[in-house]
Order: structure tokens, then C-alpha cells, then sequence
């Protein structure tokens, strides 16, 4: 077992400023065992028709509770959450609500607008590199806790094949994806092709005989699911063409792995997209480390390109993933450097050195860019 510290005290802070606290992140991440650590609460569990049938009058199902109370898997019934406004504005809030959800879109949009000024969102990922013990491991097997806590590799791969069924078999339909169990299947293997690629959505129609619209669509909902990641471009009036389309990635390293057939570390060392593995995984702790704050990449028709970009402290960052013992600067480092007015760059490899190649470019191990990048502290 694994605890989660650093998400169990964000959570607590977080109830004693708001009167609700959501938990989004995708299925199986953890969230539910973590609302269990939080203590003694009402719970209740949308997925269950017997709670389902009680909320059938939310003001009298939830008025009468005091303290913690829980309500699991809500994207089934969004439209709570006006009555969640009535029951955060009670004088003296006898209650507080954590509210878990494994898809955002429209539960977001209904959230933000019921309850401005009254909740805090909290994203929780799979298990992440401050918290898993072996790195190697967690980028094989991926961060979900039940594949990375597997009792052997063959056992992760059999877990992860069980997802990604229950995934085009059930909950995918439930968010409106217009496919079916096999057509669905080979839609999730297409987006993992073209991991950290930028999206061409003519491509992917051709290739699955469905509209560029469609298309854009079902990758808009897998994005909504936490599953994976649309990460957009950087606009800025630079005077240069600037590529406009989002880049793709898989959010959790070995869902990707299993959907490309890499059952271990070595038929991924001899993949071809062995860069794009270690791009995706090393971004997505970056990425989970900031809790959502704004990130992008940077692309030019003319073909430089820095993989992301963040703002940190006021000050823009580049940030670069290479494979490779002894990364080197590149020609497009020097123009995003001009261009970007970047405060820096780094640059992230697999190894654990730390130095700098040229002025404002240095070469960082994946731990010392998420110390330095993240907007909470973790023990990394």
C-alpha cells in the first residue's frame, strides 16, 4: 500500500477554505480509496442503484448530514450540483462535501457555474514519481495503482487488458462514444500511434472511416476521461507560421504500452517511438506536479519546435525531453530562446546528472525538473 500524502493533506487544507472539494481523475486512479483516509464520512456511491434511488430528493438525502460527506462517481448525476450551491450556503456549512468524478467536460462546466467561489478541484493521476519507489517500473507498468502494485509484469499486462475492455465495453459508451466494442478498440490503438505526434485529423478519419468531425469529437471525450492529454499549441504574434494543431498524448505510460503490445522495458527499448515513450511519461509527471496550471508546446511551420512550455513564477520556461545520455543543444533551442523570451530551458534525460549546456539551457534529471516546475511541493 502506498500512501498519498502530499493529495490527503492538499484535500484537508483544501475542505477547511471550501465547502466542496472535487477529486477528478481518470477510473481506477485511487480516488476513492483516498476519500476513505480522509475519516469518518456519509457516503454515497452514484454507481449504486440503492443511493441512487436516495438522491432522488438531494435536499432531503443530503440536508440532515453533518461533517464529511462523499459523493462518488457524480458524472452520473451532474445535475446535483445546484443543490449543492443551496446546501454549501447554509449558515455556519454543518457540512462539507468531497465530490469524486472520472470525467470533467460538462461536469466542469455545471460545477463552475452552480458553485463559483464555493469549490476547489484537485486532479489526482495515477501514482506519480514522488510517490512510486521504483521509476523504471511506474514507466513500464504505468502509474494506476492496481497495474503498478501487480504482483508480476504478466499480472500489470492481464490488469490493464481488463481496463482497457471494461473501457470500450462500458464506460466509454456511457460518455457518448458512437463506435462500437471493436470499432472503439482500434480508435484507442490509433490514438496511441500517434502519441506526442501533432494531431492530423484527416489521418486518423482516413485510416477509421469516420468524419474529421467525429474524429475530434471521441478524442475531445478520451480527453474529458482523463485518459489522454490534447496538449495545445502556443500562440504568439512572432510573425513566423506557427503550427495550430494540438499534440497528443497517452496520460498514463503503460495503458500506452499495453495498447502498442510492449509487454516489458525491453520490447520498449526497441520500439521506434521509444523517445515519444519517455517524452509522454516525463511530461505527464511535470504536468501532474502542476495541478493544472496552463501549459503548451511551441511548433513553427519551419520546423523548430520546444515540447513544452510553462509559466512558472511569472516567467516563461521551455522545457525539452531527450533520450539520451548527453543531450546537446539544438538549433531550435537557440530560436525559441530569441523568440519565446523564455527565462530558460530545460532539458530532461533519463539519467541523474544535472549541468548546464549553454546560457539558460540546462541538462536536468526528470526528479530535479518536477522539483522546479511543480506548484506544490513533493518529496521526489
Amino acid at each position: 500500500m502506498i500512501e498519498r500524502a502530499v493529495f490527503h493533506q492538499m484535500i484537508l487544507d483544501s475542505l477547511r477554505d471550501f465547502p466542496v472539494v472535487v477529486i477528478l481523475g481518470p477510473r481506477q486512479c485511487g480516488k476513492t480509496t483516498l476519500s476513505r483516509a480522509l475519516g469518518d464520512a456519509y457516503r454515497f456511491d452514484l454507481e449504486d442503484p440503492t443511493d441512487l434511488a436516495r438522491l432522488e430528493d438531494p435536499v432531503l438525502a443530503l440536508s440532515a448530514r453533518e461533517g464529511l460527506v462523499i459523493l462518488d462517481e457524480i458524472q452520473r448525476r451532474p445535475d446535483l450540483f445546484p443543490y449543492l450551491r443551496v446546501l454549501a450556503d447554509r449558515p455556519g456549512c454543518p457540512a462539507r462535501f468531497v465530490v469524486l468524478g472520472s470525467a470533467s467536460g460538462e461536469l466542469l462546466r455545471q460545477s463552475s457555474e452552480s458553485l463559483a467561489g464555493r469549490i476547489r478541484y484537485i486532479e489526482l493521476t495515477g501514482f506519480g514519481l514522488f510517490e512510486a519507489p521504483d521509476r523504471d517500473l511506474l514507466w513500464v507498468r504505468g502509474g494506476l495503482p492496481r497495474s503498478y502494485l501487480a504482483s508480476s509484469d504478466d499480472s500489470s499486462w492481464t490488469w490493464r487488458e481488463q481496463y482497457v475492455r471494461a473501457l470500450r465495453e462500458r464506460d466509454l459508451p456511457q460518455l457518448d462514444f458512437r463506435l462500437s466494442p471493436f470499432e472503439l478498440h482500434r480508435f484507442l490503438q490509433m490514438s496511441a500511434h500517434v502519441h506526442g505526434q501533432i494531431l492530423g485529423y484527416s489521418d486518423l478519419s482516413r485510416s477509421l472511416g469516420i468524419t474529421d468531425r467525429s474524429v475530434k469529437r471521441h478524442l475531445e471525450l478520451l480527453h474529458d476521461a482523463f485518459l489522454i492529454r490534447l496538449l495545445p499549441p502556443w500562440h504568439a504574434n512572432l510573425g513566423k507560421r506557427l503550427v495550430k494543431a494540438p499534440k497528443l498524448y497517452w496520460r498514463d505510460s503503460g495503458l500506452l504500452h499495453y495498447l502498442l503490445g510492449c509487454r516489458d522495458r525491453a520490447a520498449m527499448e526497441v520500439h521506434p517511438r521509444l523517445g515519444a515513450f519517455w517524452e509522454g511519461f516525463a511530461m505527464e509527471q511535470i504536468l501532474a506536479a502542476r495541478q493544472g496550471a496552463p501549459a503548451w508546446f511551441w511548433a513553427t511551420h519551419a520546423g523548430a519546435e520546444i515540447d513544452l512550455l510553462v509559466e512558472q513564477d511569472g516567467k516563461m520556461w521551455g522545457v525539452e525531453f531527450k533520450w539520451s545520455s548527453a543531450p546537446r543543444m539544438t538549433p531550435s533551442m537557440r530560436n525559441a530562446l530569441v523568440d519565446l523570451d523564455l527565462e530558460g530551458i530545460l532539458v530532461v534525460h533519463p539519467g541523474d546528472k544535472e549541468w548546464p549546456i549553454a546560457d539558460r539551457v540546462e541538462s536536468v534529471c526528470l526528479a530535479g525538473a518536477v522539483r522546479r516546475l511543480g506548484v506544490f511541493p513533493r518529496k521526489v
